[in-house]
């Protein structure tokens, strides 16, 4: 009988096992790897598109695709891989090696109280962090929404009008406005207040030192303000605390024609006077304290506010970063866009404002809904409380015989002179407490919104030695001297968050309801694909998403002792090393919170060693014409001379054109920029020989990672020649876009360029304490576990099945839409890299249809649309990863083979030139179902052309009017009048 019964068993296993064959669904069973859930195509379906464009198997593929000289030949040594549950065990025990300290370092970074509705439904909601950056405005009305409340936050508490939706951090803020002064007053020099936060005046030095922008030190009381000062740049309060009177700088200042840059703490200024009220002319700073957690140095949204006392928005004009304005839709309706885009690197490009491309939209979000949640009424009161336990602590340290305080106006933060440190620290330590230790023998505290009556008593004895009971302080708060700072001199004068959005949403319930209705007005990867070319829009799965909500990682201060952080220094390590086995490099600092920022370190790197071997006349660099619009601006800002280099006919860097270059400039050849396989979508066969050629004529080899995706166990950059890359984290390696940002871009370097790579002045780097190019030592450390966890579950075999998958899943869609649209270009064999572009020049002579036109038609589909005319005017360039299963590229392919028979509808005549369901393309609900119907076609193709378009993700908007946006700038919430 049990033989019987075992019989039988194995006999059902068999046909289930042959019935997944057949149809290609997967084994859910116990035992799945991690790589076979984030790859998207089955087995099954795999085979069906390896037979449809003519290959057995991905070996094959990626043999005939990727040049023989480049490919690897091993696998790549990394740890085994490991499935969810075994490497969150491994990452949780790795997370526990962290200490975490009670810390009251300040410096830039203070513990908060993340609400856990926003931690809840934004930080841990796909919806929230798979979206992609804006551009599409009409899918993207919900976060341009929050990301414009961000903006009126930043803008009211500064009291400077014009804002934008974030940059990298505190530190990068305040080197873009000592940069934008430049450009602004035509001078090049600037005065800096020695008390700024030291990480800010070590990226203020290493971003002008190339631009040979001098930097000298402010005197405050007695300022010496030469014609040929650009602006002078002051923290306030100062790191140490203090908050001193303006009044006199900023006058004397302006009356020298210099600007005033204030680095501003956003809590303070709820009962601070504003930086537009004591007339500063630029406000930069980090939104940290809203509601984001330490993350041991990021990622958090920095900010920036400027004047705008001509009218005419000069300084906006000049602001880097994207700005979101309001305009109006086709139909008149108040609607949301990215405003004064020609500023930007992806059109201005070495003439950009700014290299900055990701910022940190999805940590702006968060504050701006920490800021809603608590209102006007709640900031004051968090930030009263703040400063009500910074005086009571103030109040014993004056009472106590070996402790003097330093100044007597403050809002947090206290500097303390001391008789005796070592009792401090040993009381301190004791206590589990983290202090700022000065090099002159005094300490600092810092308190936050977390510190509880029990936090102060444990101050109270480390300072002082005194034991209180929490009673006998809450007794003497109520005691406490009253209004404090708020009512002095350098209160605040005026009103903020005046506006509904800020008054409204108070519960939870209110909050949650208003967060998901603004995530249902835009298209993320919950919805469908998003097709776009060099962006990488792949899987970020749930596993790797969930270690950096934990205290262990979100709660570190980036200046905590390095003993504390030792879950973070294995972490940090780990990534290190397996980058470089994937990379083929040496060496890698993680410390670059951008793509954009990781090429600007790389590009240093390469001048700094050019300069140590006596080179200092090497300052050409070479970027052929198809290059990302942050290459040439990156340049520009290493005081680099771009020099363009042609593409041929299949899309690769013109060998004969960049040999002439090399010969021209090979006394002053400093560096190529090369992006590989190329942003044409192309394995270029001459890679090893083009690196070769640039090293025989004294340059070095800058290779954007942009296109890792393809390139991962298939070829090593550090193999064939490059010297020099930054990797995009949120691309190839899983973390997620957010709208935006975070990012994360670090750069791997050969042996030779490893002496200057980042260092930071308050955690030195391999004996580096200079050349920072972010605020914290790791960047966006508390991301990086995202990464490290994709890598640990994907392993060797998972990596590179990962790369062939997005190359075949890209020749697929290509294959299939070749003969509707053009492939731009293809390498010798036919083949496209892991994205192609299509061709769609023709259709504006034969039917008046616009690139931009087929972009808001596929909205109507469902879909994102792919990046518009880039790097190819008139061209879509499509990469749909390897996450995306064999339906949804079909659905894609079959919503784009419907729209150009739309165009030859159009072409025959059968749909008007003019009003067709292309050029008033996207449809909204509201315009479909209105009574009114005037268009020459039904309902049903405008709104429903295929099938599952009855679940799509609908366009809240129509057609945004770009020009109005930016002839009619505002870029904070309009009054309410303008929502009816």
């Amino acid at each position: 009988m049990q033989r019987a019964a075992r019989s039988l068993l194995q006999g059902r296993l068999a046909a289930a096992a042959a019935a997944q064959a057949t149809t290609g669904t997967r084994n859910v069973a116990i035992g799945m790897s991690f790589a076979d859930r984030h790859i998207g195509p089955s087995r099954l379906e795999k085979q069906q598109m390896l037979d449809y464009i003519g290959f057995k198997n991905l070996d094959e593929l990626t043999a005939t695709n990727v040049p023989k000289d480049i490919r690897l030949g091993k696998e790549l040594d990394l740890p085994r891989a490991l499935d969810e549950h075994r490497m969150l065990r491994e990452l949780r025990e790795i997370s526990k090696m962290n200490k975490v300290w009670r810390s009251y370092i300040g410096v830039g970074y203070y513990d908060c109280i993340v609400p856990a509705v926003i931690q809840r439904n934004i930080l841990q909601n796909i919806g929230w962090i798979s979206q992609y950056t804006p551009y599409q405005a009409e899918i993207s009305q919900g976060r341009l929404e929050s990301l414009l409340n961000f903006q009126t936050m930043v803008a009211d508490l500064t009291g400077l009008p014009m804002t934008n939706a974030s940059l990298l951090d505190e530190s990068t803020a305040a080197a873009e406005a000592v940069t934008m002064a430049c450009r602004t007053t035509k001078r090049y020099k600037v005065l800096i207040d020695p008390l700024l936060h030291p990480q800010n005046i070590d990226v203020i030095n290493t971003r002008c030192e190339p631009l040979d922008i001098g930097v000298g030190k402010l005197d405050i009381d007695a300022p010496a303000l030469a014609k040929d000062i650009a602006a002078v740049v002051v923290q306030y309060p100062n790191t140490q605390g203090s908050i001193e009177n303006l009044e006199a700088l900023i006058k004397n200042a302006h009356e020298n024609g210099s600007l005033v840059v204030l680095v501003c703490d956003l809590l303070s200024l709820t009962i601070l006077r504003s930086p537009g009220d004591l007339n500063a002319d630029v406000a930069v700073g980090s939104a940290q304290r809203f509601g984001v957690p330490l993350g041991y140095g990021g990622p958090h949204a920095g900010f920036m506010s400027v004047a705008n006392r001509d009218g005419r928005n000069s300084l906006a004009r000049m602001m880097p970063g994207r700005i979101i304005g309001v305009t109006k839709d086709t139909n008149g309706n108040r609607a949301l866009r990215l405003a004064l885009q020609t500023r930007e690197q992806h059109i201005r490009r070495d003439k950009a404002t700014s290299n900055i491309c990701t910022a940190q939209a999805l940590l702006a979000n968060m504050a701006a809904m920490y800021a809603v949640y608590h209102g006007p009424k709640r900031l004051e009161e968090i930030a009263r409380t703040v400063h009500k336990s910074a005086a009571y602590l103030a109040s014993h340290i004056k009472e106590s015989d070996g402790c003097t305080l330093r100044h007597k106006d403050y809002f947090d933060t206290l500097k303390v002179q001391v008789n005796d440190v070592t009792t401090i620290k040993k009381r301190a330590e004791e206590k589990q407490i983290n202090l700022r230790y000065y090099d002159d023998g005094d300490v600092g505290v810092a308190l936050d919104e977390s510190c509880e009556p029990e936090d102060l008593v444990d101050l109270v004895y480390v300072f002082t030695g005194k034991t209180v009971s929490v009673e006998e302080l809450e007794r003497e708060r109520q005691e406490q001297a009253s209004p404090l700072i708020g009512n002095s001199m350098h209160g605040r004068r005026s009103s903020f968050l005046q506006h509904s959005v800020f008054n409204s949403y108070h519960s939870e319930q209110q909050l949650v309801r208003y967060m998901k209705r603004l995530e249902n007005k835009d298209v993320s990867l919950v919805h469908s694909m998003i097709p776009l070319g060099s962006c990488t829009m792949k899987l970020n799965a749930s596993a790797e998403l969930m270690p950096i909500t934990w205290p262990q990682f979100g709660n570190m201060h980036p200046f905590a002792p390095t003993e504390q952080a030792r879950g973070y220094t294995r972490l940090v390590g780990d990534l290190e090393k397996w980058l470089c086995e994937i990379t083929g490099y040496d060496k890698f600092s993680l410390q670059p919170n951008s793509g954009a920022n990781g090429e600007y370190a790389g590009l240093l790197a390469i001048r700094n060693y050019l300069i140590s071997k006596g080179q200092e006349q090497r300052k050409i660099c070479l970027i052929p014409s198809s290059a990302h619009g942050t290459n040439p601006a990156s340049a520009q800002m290493a005081n680099m001379k771009v020099v363009p280099v042609a593409s041929d006919h299949h899309g690769n860097i013109d060998y004969k054109d960049l040999t002439a270059k090399v010969e021209k400039y090979k006394d002053e050849l400093a560096a190529i920029m090369v992006t590989y396989p190329s942003t044409h979508g192309v394995f270029e066969s001459t890679i090893k020989d083009v690196c070769a050629r640039v090293h025989e004529g004294g340059g070095q080899v800058y290779l954007d990672g942009a296109n890792m995706n393809a390139q991962v166990g298939l070829c090593r950059p550090g193999d064939y020649g490059s010297d020099v890359s930054h990797l995009n984290l949120h691309k190839t390696f899983c973390i997620p876009h957010g709208g935006g940002g975070p990012g994360v871009g670090p750069i791997g370097v050969k042996s030779h360029l490893a002496p200057f790579l980042p260092g930071h002045a308050i955690v030195p780097i391999n004996g580096r304490s200079e050349g920072a190019v972010s605020a914290a030592p790791y960047g966006s450390a508390g991301i990086l576990p995202i990464t490290w966890a994709y890598i640990r579950m994907m392993g060797h075999q998972g990596l590179k099945k990962a790369s062939q998958m997005a190359i075949l899943n890209a020749n697929y869609m290509a294959k299939r839409l070749e003969k509707a649209y053009p492939i731009v270009y293809k390498d010798e064999q036919g083949l496209v890299a892991h994205e192609f572009i299509l061709d769609c020049k023709a259709f504006k002579k034969s039917a008046g249809i616009e690139v931009v036109d087929i972009a808001k038609r596929l909205m109507d589909y469902g879909f994102h649309s792919p990046t518009m005319s880039w790097p190819v005017h008139d061209c879509l360039m499509i990469e749909p990863t390897e996450s995306e299963d064999k339906g949804e590229m079909d659905r894609l392919v079959e919503a784009l083979l419907a729209i150009r028979e739309e165009i030859v509808m159009i072409e025959r005549g059968e749909l008007d030139k003019t009003k067709n369901p292309l050029k008033m393309a996207p449809h909204t609900q509201a315009s479909v179902i209105s009574d009114s119907w005037d268009l020459p076609y039904s309902r049903e193709l405008a709104a429903y052309p295929k099938p599952w378009c009855y679940h799509k993700q609908w366009p809240t908007v129509g057609r945004v009017d770009d020009q109005y946006g930016d002839r009619n700038l505002v870029c904070t919430c309009p009054p309410m009048e303008s929502y009816q």
